[in-house]
């Protein structure tokens, strides 16, 4: 039997060297897995050390087998791909001329992107567009 204070101190560093690392989110479930134990001995409970360890595998594993992936989405879902998704109806400017339906240049938050004129009038420079929609790295604009 592991005193159910190690087990905890085991949970919070494997969740701390999970937070600071860039690892593939696998860490985590094994802190969970830790703390749930010792969680278990702070309850008065107490198991053999074999029986300790079977629990603390089989919580850790069941844990990143069922969650992991659906964590993954979640977190992922707030990422960088969220943002350019919600660059549509964002405000562009020209830095360039930019004919109908030619490919230019057009700043957006602080970034040059490529930019194809989507409206019905060339686009001069400085003016400020409106993105209509995002095509992989190059955004259709329209003059306002």
């Amino acid at each position: 039997m592991i005193a159910w204070w190690m087990w905890f101190v085991l949970g919070l560093l494997l969740l701390l060297v999970e937070f600071l690392s860039t690892g593939g989110f696998y860490l985590f479930f094994f802190g969970i897995g830790a703390l749930a134990v010792a969680l278990i001995g702070a309850l008065g409970i107490h198991l053999p050390l074999r029986v300790e360890l079977l629990l603390f595998l089989a919580l850790s594993l069941a844990s990143l087998a069922l969650l992991r992936k659906r964590l993954r989405l979640r977190f992922e879902r707030n990422g960088a791909e969220k943002e350019i998704d919600q660059l549509e109806d964002e405000t562009a400017v020209a830095l360039e001329e930019i004919a109908v339906d030619a490919v230019g240049k057009a700043e957006l938050r602080g970034t040059v992107w490529n930019v194809r004129n989507a409206g019905g009038r060339v686009i001069s420079r400085a003016e400020r567009c409106r993105v209509m929609r995002v095509e992989g790295l190059t955004l259709w604009i329209a003059p306002y």
